[in-house]
């Protein structure tokens, strides 16, 4: 049997210099992708899940600077308006991309804006992923793997062109609510992309999804991607066989102590933001979860957030200057 590890990381704003948010040097620049390819050759992965790069440059830059080669890779062409976007990098050929961007058929446009001054003009609305995701296809050990990344809608709020403050609490309130139809719109999004991947067949079929998702563990968001309920690990029905084992989809994170699933430091305290669900067939085939705090290399990389993996292999995450953290599970393909 071949070992097969996923990690998967969002690296915080890896743009071109002079980007908005992006290094304002090029040594900045060469600091990231060196502390960045620390932590990647450290893990090791045979597929990595990215998200927040910039322009494909960036991302052959980074692949440039490992000494752990992936050499295939699969960029989104679905950024946000910021430029930031998911991409794969893989040892292995990344076979029969997809692009995944439309929201799921059924789900009316979100409202993602305050109506516009003007009554006639309409309300501001998305009728698609606020960032694209992406799907790619590996073989190993003769078995495909499906791999699927996302960057969900964040829960930090801005309240127009470079504003964090509200006007009011009544503003607050409603962008806030904003971001959550958003969130919740792509969540069900990708839950029905999974539902076709899966096609009641996950007992055979190997399948992942890992990225950002925004949201801790037991937020509805995050929830919906389980599929039918129970069986979760760490419950009774974990081990025990029903008809939703075709059809769900298990969240990695919880295979790991509570205090080791933060995959970011925010105001002072972890949480888990990041994850890998696995379909039946690999969350019956993992041999380890484990975490393991990473220092960076390089100043300009502290505010990265910490990387997850899972072997099989599993890794997400994000570090803060202080606490980078980095998961791994192991699958036996």
């Amino acid at each position: 049997m071949t070992q097969f590890r996923l990690m998967t990381w969002n690296v915080e704003n890896l743009l071109r210099v002079g980007d908005q948010g992006g290094p304002t040097t090029q040594a900045e620049l060469d600091a990231k992708l060196r502390s960045l390819a620390q932590v990647i050759d450290t893990q090791q992965p045979d597929v990595l899940a990215l998200q927040e790069i910039g322009q494909p440059d960036v991302l052959a830059a980074l692949q440039h600077q490992l000494t752990h080669k992936l050499p295939h890779h699969e960029i989104s062409v679905h950024p946000d308006p910021r430029g930031i976007r998911v991409a794969l990098l893989s040892r292995l050929p990344l076979n029969d991309p997809v692009q995944v961007h439309p929201l799921a058929s059924g789900l009316a446009p979100v409202q993602h804006g305050d109506p516009p001054a003007d009554p006639t003009q309409p309300l501001p609305t998305l009728d698609h992923l606020g960032r694209g995701a992406l799907q790619a296809t590996v073989t190993t050990d003769g078995r495909d793997v499906v791999v699927v990344t996302a960057h969900l809608k964040s829960k930090l709020l801005t309240f127009g062109p470079d504003r964090f403050s509200p006007h009011d609490e009544g503003e607050r309130a409603r962008v806030g609510g904003y971001a959550l139809y958003q969130r919740t719109a792509e969540a069900v999004t990708l839950r029905a992309h999974l539902n076709q991947l899966l096609a009641g067949q996950g007992s055979t079929r190997a399948v992942l999804l890992a990225g950002d998702l925004n949201d801790a563990i037991d937020a509805a968001t995050t929830q919906i991607f389980n599929g039918p309920t129970g069986s979760e690990i760490g419950t009774g029905g974990f081990d025990r066989p029903d008809h939703g084992d075709g059809d769900r989809m298990w969240n990695l994170m919880l295979r790991l102590p509570p205090e080791q699933r933060g995959t970011r430091v925010f105001r002072g305290r972890p949480e888990t933001i990041d994850h890998i669900f696995a379909s039946h067939l690999l969350v019956t085939s993992i041999t380890a979860v484990a975490t393991a705090r990473l220092r960076l290399s390089a100043r300009p990389a502290c505010g990265m957030r910490a990387s997850a993996s899972a072997s099989f292999a599993r890794a997400s995450g994000k570090p803060d200057c202080s606490l980078p953290i980095s998961s791994t599970t192991g699958f036996f393909l």
